[in-house]
């Protein structure tokens, strides 16, 4: 099953510290930006708009600075000029890796890019090597804890869900991108808090790591998603939930 999904659920049980929020903080009014900036200021027209500036709020973002990356996006103010691209490689045991960066300086972020992922078992790739491995598809990952199956099947499927899967700790919702915002939207409304919500690039297969592989492969998501310019990292890759726990420490 989906071992990224469970990584990001490890993590954000972490305790989050100030320069990591700051971190997220700065990826989400990036996204805030491009999406205004490529589909309007309006969140009820512009679904891509909609999903990050719901993704700002459950990170607690103030509505200014919402606002101001919406502005920004549109012109109305002053700001960096963003540059959004999708990198690809693969990682330990020909894990496919795809990287969303949006960045200021294209020619700089691809060399350290390819410097992270050749320090950590992995190599760049051509575009379209990769990207054919992969499906974007909503993702919606919930704690096993916070619903009960049966309900849960119900809400996802009447609301446009593909399906519903048991990822160890957490399910994962997968919905089509145009149904992202209904299930969502139906999973919060009865109640159910994900742990994370995203139009995702989603793995059609993965592959099984363990022993020095996993860890390494863990060690290189890391260190793309520490860099400033990483907005989401996508592999697939499968590795127990306990090696990866203990890799996050």
């Amino acid at each position: 099953m989906s071992g990224h999904s469970k990584w990001a659920t490890i993590k954000h049980k972490k305790a989050a510290t100030d320069a990591k929020r700051g971190r997220v903080f700065t990826r989400l009014i990036r996204e805030i930006t491009i999406a205004a900036r490529t589909g309007g200021a309006d969140p009820m027209t512009n679904p891509r708009l909609r999903t990050a500036i719901a993704g700002a709020k459950a990170e607690n973002m103030p509505n200014d600075n919402i606002e101001r990356a919406v502005l920004r996006g549109t012109g109305q103010l002053e700001g960096e000029q963003l540059e959004e691209a999708m990198f690809e490689g693969y990682g330990p045991g020909g894990v496919g890796v795809l990287v969303k960066v949006v960045t200021t300086n294209r020619n700089r972020v691809v060399g350290e890019i390819r410097h992270v992922f050749s320090k950590h078992g992995g190599n760049m790739a051509e575009a379209g090597a990769v990207s054919w491995q992969f499906h974007r598809k909503g993702d919606i990952v919930i704690p096993k804890d916070a619903a009960d199956e049966e309900k849960l099947m119900g809400i996802v499927l009447d609301a446009g869900a593909e399906d519903l899967k048991d990822d160890g700790s957490v399910w994962e919702v997968v919905t089509p991108p145009e149904a992202f915002d209904a299930v969502r939207e139906a999973i919060e409304k009865s109640g159910i808090k994900p742990a994370s919500a995203e139009v995702s690039m989603l793995p059609q297969n993965y592959i099984k790591l363990t022993g020095n592989e996993a860890g390494q492969m863990l060690r290189l998501v890391e260190a793309l998603e520490e860099h400033d310019d990483v907005q989401q990292v996508y592999a697939n890759f499968d590795i127990d939930e306990k090696e990866m726990a203990a890799v996050a420490g």
